[in-house]
């Protein structure tokens, strides 16, 4: 396989899993409700992705680089929305 190959298969994963949480930032801004969403596993999620971009810069990687950074951000106004939203403290 080569490393065009490699790369192009590193993209598809990461946008894959980039873009997975599209439809639940959808869903949470036209219903307004967050109750269901847990910001815990929010959280983790972003510790896990800065720390997959961080992973990304030490091994010079830019599919794992970029793909984590936009996931990061689409992560961080999924947070954002659940804290405007959460009618009962956070959980």
């Amino acid at each position: 396989m080569t490393n065009f190959s490699i790369q192009v298969i590193g993209i598809i994963a990461g946008c894959m899993t980039s873009l997975s949480m599209i439809p639940q930032l959808i869903k949470l801004i036209k219903s307004k409700e967050a109750n269901d969403v847990s910001i815990f596993m929010i959280v983790l999620l972003l510790i896990g992705v800065a720390l997959w971009v961080v992973y990304g810069i030490l091994k010079q990687d830019v599919p794992i680089i970029t793909t984590n950074c936009f996931s990061f951000a689409l992560n961080l106004l999924l947070l954002a929305f659940v804290i405007k939203y959460k009618k009962s403290g956070l959980r």
